[in-house]
């Protein structure tokens, strides 16, 4: 007994002196330190002292952990989220590494504002670690997985006849500080589109205001594609669906529509989808299930690689491209599984996931402290 109580003290003495030695430590070596941290461990140490609580707190720690974690090349910070619909609706992740490096991933069970296994979920998309889910495509939440904080929106209010149809978008506008949904509700008929009521959520406000009306074609029924300030949606210009079709922005600021011009395709695309990758907005174009093309709007539009079917592609195209590594490999989704492909060898992987058998639909985010 003499002895646990020996060593009892030893260890309590030891922690005393480490105390003392991490707060005799100048201000900016702790803050470089707390900044390598995961949001996990960074809120757990909120709790060691006043000091720190007020730093990690800060609005300025917070951008700046926010930054060096969306920047790091190796996404140690960043997670996949998958939409489940089997045997019911739910939400579970894993993160980036253990996709991308292990053989076999175990995903979690995801917590999301709302939860019920009869109601629908739809990541509508993430931006700077908040997440926009809408529950049975009505009920909206602003989320923030890594510290378990959400908020709901309030009703948008919009009264249209029946057979009407919802399009969400997420987004964050730099200058004003504020994060931003909208909402497009639109109704069509043999002309066109009838009718569009189109509404934008402010955070800050903590309200919805009614903007322009939807004038630039038929939106798809997809959810807008964040970049550059603006949201992006992929929209037909007449009632026949065909491969005329027209990429409508919208700036969060100014609240103006726009046309993004397309780029050169080759002869022979016989379907496309209006996507996202490294924050850049992307196009994957498919020539008859034979390759598909990536192209990525930076300054201007060009094709990253082809990527080619390797496999029997069945009734499903490449879609959903997550992220690329450094080593030039790149996450896509296909029908319901994942695959990476290494364009320097052109090799395919497929990384399993023993707990999940098939997806909905993918989306990547990372880790932040940024509070709702």
């Amino acid at each position: 007994m003499m002895e646990g109580k020996r060593i009892s003290s030893d260890s309590t003495a030891h922690n005393q002196l480490k105390k003392i030695k991490i707060a005799h430590l100048p201000e900016e070596i702790i803050q470089d330190i707390l900044l390598r941290l995961p949001v996990k461990s960074l809120l757990k140490s909120r709790c060691v002292s006043k000091s720190w609580n007020s730093l990690i707190s800060s609005s300025r720690f917070v951008n700046t952990h926010l930054k060096r974690s969306a920047e790091n090349a190796d996404f140690a910070n960043h997670r996949i989220i998958f939409t489940l619909i089997n045997p019911s609706f739910n939400l579970k992740q894993c993160s980036v590494n253990s996709l991308m490096c292990e053989p076999l991933t175990v995903a979690s069970n995801v917590d999301y504002p709302n939860k019920t296994p009869h109601s629908a979920v739809w990541v509508v998309g993430s931006c700077n670690g908040i997440i926009c889910v809408a529950i049975d495509e009505k009920d909206v939440f602003l989320w923030n997985p890594a510290t378990r904080k959400s908020k709901q929106l309030p009703p948008a209010g919009v009264e249209m006849k029946p057979g009407f149809y919802y399009i969400w978008g997420f987004g964050y506008s730099e200058s004003e500080v504020d994060y931003k949904v909208v909402g497009l509700f639109c109704a069509y008929g043999d002309g066109g589109l009838q009718e569009s009521v189109v509404k934008i959520y402010s955070l800050r406000a903590n309200s919805w205001k009614r903007i322009e009306d939807f004038r630039c074609g038929v939106p798809f029924d997809e959810t807008g594609k964040f970049a550059s300030g603006k949201l992006h949606f992929a929209a037909s210009k007449g009632m026949d669906f065909d491969s005329r079709w027209n990429i409508v922005s919208l700036d969060l600021k100014s609240e103006a529509y726009g046309i993004v011009e397309q780029p050169s395709y080759e002869e022979g695309c016989s379907d496309f989808s209006l996507e996202l990758v490294g924050g850049c907005l992307s196009i994957l174009c498919d020539y008859e299930m034979k390759r598909t093309d990536l192209w990525v709007l930076k300054e201007s539009w060009s094709r990253l690689l082809s990527i080619p079917y390797l496999m029997d592609p069945g009734k499903y195209v490449y879609s959903n491209p997550l992220l690329m590594m450094p080593n030039g490999d790149i996450l896509l989704v296909f029908g319901a599984c994942f695959v990476v492909y290494n364009p320097k060898d052109d090799s395919f992987r497929c990384p399993r996931i023993s707990n999940v058998d098939s997806f909905l639909e993918a989306d990547i985010y990372v880790e932040s402290l940024v509070p709702l």
